[in-house]
């Protein structure tokens, strides 16, 4: 709607309507509530559709819509700020519902992924699980690996790896077979791909249809042809087995991938031979992520010489190395640049310590003493930490009061945290696969060992954190959401 005043009074002089909203553009929300108190202009300029929807995009509320979406912004930019506030403080009181994920009789879990919302399993069945959490319907489909279904149980190979993304979801299988699924047609492969040996490294672009794997010394990347059918798009050859592997997002026309096999980083660009990024003689590579234009890992220090174990950040266009970050005696065991805050990264190490690293001035804003064992999982956003713990040990941190918020405890190693602003996914996955079949037959005995995947949402209604909490559960094969207070689950044990 197109205002209709003409000038507006500024002190002493008449400024046009429209340069009147380039000046208070510049203003945050509590300076454009002090200028609608000045007079009755001033407030139809401070309450302009304009400013209200631009705030609510500098803040990160509702990205994907256009102005014409709303008629009042003003208002839509408070509701924002009381979900959020509200999503904050339900995360600092474990306020939300919690669910353990259905597991598969008889078979223990051997990797996890998730991405928004959506999470993938494979177990030492051969099966393949994925589960909405969004929609709180926990039925879940499995995906067809076509092998024979006369095999007898336990004769499947295992699954090794398992990724997902908006669109794909990816499983490699100890016998070096690869499985792709479209999440929109159904439950059989689109793709199968097989290796001559073990698949050692998995990577799937976050958006897009681009993988990558790893296998014996040969790292393959599958990419959509024109017509969308997914093809080899490059092969390249590396001197070591590869440990890492990751997709660089927004490429463009040639996907573009991070190796670490030993001491050696690789940039892998489809449209161009393997280069190596990185190389020190005798200081093998510990962990790895990547972003749009940079690649952090660590580097365990070796030799006569001892510099300390570091992570390394390398920018992937000019392919040199911009900051060297830590002393640490342990081993940096996982890294995550990805998803952390502009000119901020997190990592875990070995010492049990996590680390908030300033890639501005290169030095480390926090260390926080977060586990009994080695950290195995780390993320954060602008104002926690969420990390795990071989020890199983899911701690929750607000970094900017340095304060621990609450932990949550289980058997095996925590091996995938994901979480967003309403929802937290943690699995825990055992050390070891391969379990005696009289270890299964009881329900307690096989619980202890098959591993588990929980699904967290703090966005739900207060109201239904008066539900009772579950007791016990009539079938080891079905799996329903409660909502309950997370505090009356899982009891502090505060360090």
């Amino acid at each position: 709607i197109r205002n209709e005043m003409d000038d507006v009074p500024f002190f002493d002089i008449q400024l046009p309507y429209e340069l009147a909203i380039n000046i208070f553009q510049y203003l945050d929300r509590q300076d454009l509530g002090r200028c609608a108190q000045v007079s009755k202009t001033w407030k139809v300029i401070a309450e302009d559709e304009v400013l209200w929807y631009r705030l609510c995009q500098q803040e990160g509320h509702l990205p994907e819509s256009s102005i014409s979406d709303y008629s009042c912004w003003k208002l839509i930019f408070r509701e924002c700020r009381a979900r959020e506030h509200m999503l904050r403080t339900n995360w600092k009181n474990r306020k939300g519902a919690v669910s353990e994920l259905e597991h598969i009789p008889d078979a223990v879990l051997c990797d996890v992924h998730s991405h928004d919302g959506v999470v993938i399993a494979g177990y030492t069945s051969g099966d393949v699980r994925v589960w909405d959490t969004r929609t709180w319907d926990y039925i879940a489909p499995f995906l067809d690996s076509e092998y024979d279904e006369d095999d007898e149980p336990g004769m499947q190979p295992y699954v090794s790896f398992v990724r997902i993304n908006s669109s794909l979801a990816v499983a490699a299988y100890e016998d070096g077979v690869l499985n792709i699924w479209d999440l929109r047609t159904g439950k059989y492969p689109i793709h199968r791909f097989e290796h001559d040996a073990r698949i050692q490294a998995l990577a799937l672009s976050r958006e897009g249809a681009t993988v990558a794997t790893a296998s014996a010394f040969d790292v393959v990347m599958l990419h959509p042809n024109e017509k969308g059918c997914l093809q080899i798009a490059a092969e390249f050859e590396v001197q070591k087995l590869v440990d890492y592997l990751e997709i660089v997002p927004d490429t463009g026309r040639y996907p573009v991938a991070v190796a670490t096999a030993g001491d050696l980083v690789y940039l892998l660009k489809a449209d161009d031979s393997a280069r190596t990024l990185h190389y020190v003689y005798g200081q093998p590579v510990t962990c790895l992520d990547v972003s749009a234009n940079q690649a952090a890992f660590g580097v365990k220090s070796l030799g006569w010489v001892y510099e300390g174990n570091k992570i390394l950040v390398y920018s992937l266009e000019a392919e040199r190395c911009l900051s060297k970050l830590g002393n640490a005696l342990g081993d940096f065991t996982c890294v995550n640049l990805r998803d952390s805050p502009p000119s901020l990264m997190v990592s875990g190490n070995m010492d049990r310590r996590v680390r908030i690293h300033d890639l501005r001035t290169d030095k480390i804003a926090l260390s926080l003493s977060a586990h009994q064992l080695g950290v195995s999982a780390v993320q954060m956003d602008d104002w926690k930490i969420v990390s795990g713990g071989e020890e199983g040990l899911v701690s929750v941190w607000d970094y900017r009061m340095n304060q621990k918020l609450w932990e949550v405890h289980s058997r095996h190693p925590v091996r995938h945290i994901a979480f967003s602003s309403h929802s937290l996914i943690t699995a825990n996955v055992p050390y070891e696969r391969v379990v005696r079949n009289s270890d299964l037959d009881g329900f307690a005995t096989h619980r202890r060992h098959r591993g588990l995947i929980h699904a967290y949402e703090f966005a739900v209604d207060q109201l239904a954190f008066q539900s009772a909490l579950p007791v016990c559960r009539s079938s080891c094969d079905t799996m329903a959401g409660h909502n309950y207070d997370l505090a009356l689950a899982f009891p502090y044990d505060g360090i």
